[in-house]
């Protein structure tokens, strides 16, 4: 998968979906040559030229070859202040206050497999799933050495990428900042695709023309956030869901971030991407090293679909571990919607009991049930049970859960203080505070500083204290304020640049210590919904509660944006009551549950209150999931419509089975309008040759006289090749009401 050439110094490393090339040119420095689709050899077609370009001025070593220019190179990790204007992919402040470094080639490894990065989350790999290529840069004047990281993945078309950076010198140095990669693209015909979002509207789409200049998406909020997310896609002016060139990139990290494309006075590309160098400082002693997050690179040259399937194919395969990677996920209602912090043991007793009349198989019990915590001014951090609400304790309340067959989880906050608790009483120093300054707030709540190791460890045995007394199946851990007043009580003044990312490293440790001591527990994570919904939390907890908007019809665009990256099976998706606690909307029961069978699927309401009415509907639609909830979870997922494109009246998903036996067509259309068109839905993905019978069908409510008269519009029963299905496809009847939904189940025969 990986070949050297001594002679041209080119490395090729190549799948059966695409080929990555990179050259050592002049014997010193790393230029970018190839990435797309698979060749059988590089043999330099499009040779690289040198061109005296003006303004651009030369290395020392080539200072009469007015044709060499770093300044114009496409390099693989370019350095800064050294005849390269363009955005670096590292910088670092020498004790004499130098910011100028050079980077040369010195040697390479090739390995089996995929090596683990020291504190970190990243995917992994056996050594016949993937290899590794490690490229070793040296300062000129032996200040910094630097190891360039590359694994391709045999059968799946990503390239993950990191860089190691070393003080090799004899004298301190502050790191100010350090790309997990960068990228040169030879040209800038493309368009930019990056998710923008805030609290309870995460991921929206938004294609633009890529500009010259610099553009960015970033993070400055101490997590990956609700605003935007740690990826970036381009893809060429023509290209689709199902067709064209497209590059991603996905960043494995949960703090803050930046994604930047610098379109310069030649028309070539850079793309940067990593940690959010606003803020970093990183101090190295002699002999100390940092380690970047890993990148995820992805090509595809079918289209948006296309990028979609590698990233979920590697998020799914090499990033999601433990016993839930691959296993479909229980059907749960959490009683938040339902109580809020008004709970007691009768009413989860109750709750318990109605949930497993419905079919339901999880019950989680969320906030309040905690110190003396009765609503969100207090006891954050007291990791007791509030014996005043649960007599029994959550003993009780797990035993209630288990002897009805049902499974018992809890929510937790563990990266948070209130002010009013026992915890802040006792350790003031223990939370994120500028010395000198009053603190800022957040839902009445301050941030705990994951940096110190006793903040860490009572953070780890609280909790494994809660998890080790009571029957926990299941645990929600949620984050719902980010970073202010980063300055940590324990580091020196030189260090103070560390703390917002040195709190995500204290995280993971944190995380990586209670999910492998507690194997058999399935973890969610959760950031006032989807605002740390990244592949750095997925490495510890399979699963994040996608959005705390519950609305169907928000949750359509929602859930589309999160698919760019992110498998369905990582996606919390709940049905709620109308009208909906956030936006007040009133929606079809069907259309809400189609709208959460997308994700790990489940019921955010009180379900002790429904009519009988309701209770047989909700019955149906939990049997009707766990039929097709293999295919659901862990089938292969395409976007036929999506509400980013055209009117965004309409959004259908298709998933397939693994083994291409069961199809799910799932339609919506948001608003009913006068004369509309008909649509049609073609399938993807499916065996020409093979006969696929529709084995359900799932009519919207309010079909139009014309399609309710019509019995051959269900197609209940029939069978049709796969080629009709894709080619032809299937026809929607016309609709006469809002928010309608309907699904077709197809057999393979």
């Amino acid at each position: 998968m990986i070949q050297y050439d001594e002679k041209t110094g080119v490395f090729h490393l190549r799948n059966e979906q695409m080929s990555y090339v990179l050259q050592v040119v002049r014997g010193r420095y790393l230029m970018h040559r190839y990435w797309g689709r698979p060749l059988h050899a590089f043999r330099d077609s499009r040779p690289f030229q040198q061109i005296d370009r003006s303004f651009s001025p030369q290395p020392a070593a080539y200072e009469n070859d007015r044709t060499f220019s770093l300044d114009v190179l496409p390099q693989e990790y370019p350095s800064y202040g050294h005849t390269d204007y363009r955005i670096p992919a590292y910088e670092v402040r020498l004790k004499d206050g130098t910011t100028t470094t050079e980077l040369f080639y010195k040697s390479y490894e090739i390995q089996q497999g995929k090596p683990a990065l020291s504190g970190l989350p990243a995917s992994y790999a056996g050594d016949d799933e993937a290899e590794t290529l490690l490229i070793h840069l040296e300062d000129s004047k032996g200040k910094l050495a630097i190891c360039l990281s590359y694994t391709i993945f045999a059968g799946v078309n990503v390239i993950a990428r990191s860089a190691k950076i070393e003080n090799s010198g004899t004298e301190a140095l502050e790191l100010l900042n350090a790309a997990s990669f960068a990228l040169d693209l030879p040209d800038h015909d493309y368009d930019r695709i990056n998710l923008w979002g805030g609290h309870a509207s995460e991921r929206n789409m938004e294609r633009v023309p890529l500009m010259h200049g610099i553009e960015e998406s970033a993070s400055r909020r101490g997590a990956s956030s609700h605003q935007t997310s740690p990826f970036l896609a381009l893809l060429r002016r023509d290209a689709g869901e199902t067709q064209g060139d497209v590059y991603g990139f996905a960043l494995v990290w949960s703090g803050e971030f930046s994604l930047k494309t610098e379109v310069e006075q030649f028309g070539t590309t850079r793309v940067v991407g990593g940690i959010n160098p606003f803020e970093f400082r990183w101090h190295l002693e002699p002999g100390e090293s940092f380690q970047t997050p890993e990148a995820l690179l992805v090509y595809s040259p079918e289209g948006l679909n296309g990028m979609s399937q590698s990233f979920h194919e590697i998020v799914r395969h090499h990033i999601v571990r433990g016993k839930y990677r691959d296993a479909v996920r229980p059907i749960l209602v959490n009683n938040w919607e339902a109580t809020y912090f008004d709970f007691d043991d009768a009413k989860m007793d109750n709750l318990a009991a109605c949930a497993k009349d419905l079919g339901i198989e999880l019950l989680v019990l969320d906030d309040g049930w905690f110190g003396k915590r009765e609503d969100d001014n207090s006891s954050l951090g007291d990791w007791v049970v509030n014996t005043g609400k649960l007599k029994k304790g959550l003993q009780g309340v797990a035993e209630s859960a288990h002897k009805r067959g049902l499974k018992f989880g809890l929510w937790f906050e563990p990266e948070m203080v209130s002010v009013d608790s026992d915890l802040y009483r006792a350790h003031p120093d223990w939370v994120l505070k500028a010395p000198s300054y009053p603190v800022s707030f957040g839902r009445h709540q301050l941030v705990l500083d994951l940096s110190r190791a006793d903040v860490r460890d009572y953070i780890v045995d609280s909790v494994c204290k809660i998890l080790d007394t009571a029957p926990i199946d299941y645990v929600k851990w949620d984050f719902n304020r980010h970073l202010t007043d980063a300055f940590s009580a324990k580091l020196p003044p030189e260090r103070q640049g560390e703390v917002r990312t040195r709190f995500v490293l204290g995280l993971y440790d944190v995380l990586e210590r209670i999910t492998q001591s507690h194997p058999d527990i399935l973890f969610e994570s959760c950031s006032g919904g989807g605002g740390r919904f990244d592949a750095g939390m997925l490495h510890y907890m399979p699963q994040t509660w996608t959005s705390d908007d519950t609305d169907a019809i928000c949750r359509l665009s929602i859930q589309s944006g999160t698919s760019l990256v992110f498998p369905p099976i990582t996606m919390g998706a709940h049905v709620s009551v109308t009208p909906n606690h956030q936006v007040g909307r009133v929606t079809p029961m069907q259309t809400r549950a189609f709208a959460a069978m997308m994700g790990c699927y489940g019921y955010e309401m009180d379900i002790t209150r429904m009519s009988e009415e309701e209770k047989t509907e909700v019955r149906s639609h939990i049997a009707l999931y766990k039929k097709i909830r293999p295919t659901m979870q862990l089938g292969r997922f395409y976007r036929l419509l999506t509400p980013f494109s055209g009117t965004g009246n309409e959004t259908a998903w298709e998933f397939v089975s693994r083994d291409g036996q069961e199809i799910v067509l799932i339609y919506f259309k948001t608003l009913a309008t006068p004369a509309a068109e008909l649509r049609t839905l073609k399938l993807e993905q499916l065996d020409a040759a093979a006969e696929y019978e529709v084995t359900s069908y799932s009519p919207a409510r309010g079909l139009s006289h014309d399609g309710a008269g019509n019995k051959s519009l269900s197609l209940e029963g029939k069978s049709f090749y796969g080629d009709e299905l894709m080619y032809s496809g299937i026809e929607v009847p016309k609709i006469d009401t809002d928010f309608a939904a309907y699904m077709w189940v197809l057999e393979r025969k």
